[in-house]
C-alpha cells in the first residue's frame, strides 16, 4: 500500500484527491516537525507533502529510501535539496499558479492602504487621535506601479492595478510579453526612478539576495512605497529601516522576512516592528481558503499522476514526461545515470527477463535519465531485483 504523509496542515482537498484515486493510507500532521521526529514520520512513506517550514535536506533524503515523490504545497521549493532529490530518483512538484490571485490581491490592497496612509491613521485612532488631514494621502489612479519580476504573480498584479487606473511598468531579467498597457523597463534602476509603488516578485537565491539594498532604495522616488511578497532575502531590512526612518520612503509592506518565526507564539525579530507606516504580515500572501484548496488539489493531482502512471510533467527537478495511456500488462519506471547507451542497456535487461517492450518514453536532465516503459510479460520480484541491481540504475519502480 502506498503511504502518503502530509505536514503543515495541508488543505483537506489534497486528501480528498488521494482518497478519490484509491490512495487511502494518508497520514497528516498539523505542523512541521523537528528533524528527528520528521525522520521517524517519513519512515516507510512513498510520498510526502510539505509547505515552507519543513526542510528536506540531503541527509534526510538519504535516510528515506522508500520515498518516491515530494509535493511542495506552495510555490517555493527552496526548502528541498532539489539536486539531492533528483540524484535519488525523486521528482519534486509544486503549485506555481494556484495562489497567484491571492498574492496579487494582497499586494494591491496593501498598496492602496499605504498610499492612503491607512496603517498610520488606524494606529493613531487606537491611540486616541482623530487626525483627518489629507496630507500625504493619495489615490491609486494615475500613480505608477513598478513590478520587479513579471511572472505569474507580477503580471497579474499589474493587470489588477490597471483596473484602478494605475500606470504599470515592469522589469524582468527575461524578456516577457506585456499584459494590458504594461511597459517593460530597460533596467531595475530605471524602474525604481519612476515608480510610486514598487512590488517585488522574484525568486530567492544568490542572484536576488539584497537586490533592494541601500543603493536601490536611494534610487527610488522620494515618498514612494516598497512591497515585498516574494522572498525575505531580496530586501536589506536594515537599509529599508534607515530609508523609512529618514522619510525617503513613505511606507512599506512585507509578507516575507530573512528569518521567520518557527511557531505561532514566536515573535518576529525585525527593526521594522513598531513603525506605523509599515505593514507586516506573517507570510500569508497565499493564505486564503480558495488558494489553499486549489493548491491542495493541484499538487495532489500531480502526485497521483506520478504514483499511478509515472507522469513527471511539471516537476521542478526532474526529466518531464507527460501522462501516457497505459498499454501492455505492466509499466516500469526506471531512473538511471545519464550515460551513453543507457536506454539500450535497459532494453537489453528487459529482454533478458522475457519482457516485450510495447512503449517507451525517455527524457534526460543533467545527471539522470528517466524512462517509462510499458511491457508485456511477467514482472515479478526477480525481474525487479535484476533491474534495480544493475549499476546504471538509480531507482526502478513497478506501477502496475
Amino acid at each position: 500500500m502506498t503511504r502518503i504523509v502530509l505536514f503543515e496542515n495541508i488543505h483537506p482537498s489534497a486528501k480528498e484527491v488521494f482518497n478519490g484515486a484509491g490512495l487511502d493510507d494518508v497520514v497528516t500532521y498539523a505542523s512541521s516537525l523537528q528533524p528527528d521526529a520528521l525522520r521517524e514520520a517519513l519512515a516507510g512513506a512513498q510520498a510526502v507533502g510539505i509547505r515552507s517550514r519543513t526542510h528536506l535536506d540531503a541527509a534526510l533524503l538519504a535516510g528515506a529510501p522508500d520515498l518516491r515523490v515530494i509535493g511542495c504545497f506552495c510555490i517555493g521549493t527552496n526548502q528541498v535539496d532539489l539536486d539531492a532529490a533528483m540524484l535519488h530518483g525523486v521528482p519534486v512538484f509544486n503549485a506555481p499558479f494556484s495562489n497567484t490571485r491571492s498574492v496579487a490581491e494582497l499586494v494591491l490592497g496593501e498598496a492602496i492602504l499605504l498610499m492612503r496612509r491607512i496603517p498610520e491613521k488606524n494606529a493613531r485612532v487606537h491611540r486616541g487621535h482623530w487626525d483627518k488631514t489629507a496630507s500625504g494621502a493619495f489615490e491609486a489612479r494615475g500613480k505608477t506601479l513598478g513590478v520587479v519580476g513579471y511572472g505569474n504573480i507580477g503580471s497579474q498584479v499589474g493587470t489588477l492595478a490597471e483596473t484602478f487606473g494605475m500606470r504599470v511598468v515592469f522589469y524582468d531579467v527575461e524578456a516577457k510579453l506585456p499584459l494590458g498597457n504594461a511597459r517593460a523597463m530597460p533596467s531595475l534602476e530605471a524602474l525604481l526612478g519612476q515608480a510610486d509603488v514598487v512590488t517585488l516578485h522574484v525568486p530567492g537565491g544568490k542572484g536576488t539576495k539584497n537586490i533592494i539594498d541601500a543603493a536601490a532604495l536611494a534610487a527610488m522616488k522620494p515618498g514612494s512605497i516598497l512591497i515585498n511578497a516574494s522572498r525575505g532575502t531580496v530586501v536589506d531590512i536594515d537599509a529599508l529601516h534607515e530609508s523609512l526612518a529618514a522619510k525617503h520612503l513613505s511606507g512599506a509592506a512585507l509578507d516575507v522576512f530573512p528569518t521567520e518565526p518557527k511557531s505561532v507564539d514566536e515573535p518576529l525579530a525585525s527593526p521594522l516592528i513598531g513603525m506605523d507606516n509599515v505593514i507586516l504580515t506573517p507570510h500569508i500572501g497565499g493564505s486564503t481558503q480558495e488558494s489553499q484548496e486549489n493548491i491542495g488539489r493541484e499538487v495532489a493531482e500531480k502526485l497521483v499522476r506520478f504514483l499511478q502512471g509515472g507522469a513527471t510533467k511539471g516537476a521542478v527537478n526532474f526529466p518531464e514526461i507527460p501522462y501516457q495511456d497505459p498499454v501492455g500488462s505492466a509499466r516500469i519506471l526506471h531512473v538511471h545515470r545519464n550515460l551513453p547507451g543507457a536506454l539500450g542497456t535497459l532494453s537489453s535487461l528487459m529482454a533478458e527477463q522475457g519482457l516485450n517492450i510495447l512503449s517507451q518514453n525517455l527524457q534526460t536532465r543533467g545527471q539522470i535519465g528517466y524512462v517509462v516503459s510499458d511491457v508485456e510479460g511477467k514482472v515479478d520480484d526477480a525481474v525487479m531485483t535484476a533491474l534495480r541491481s544493475h549499476p546504471i540504475t538509480v531507482r526502478c519502480e513497478l506501477v502496475y
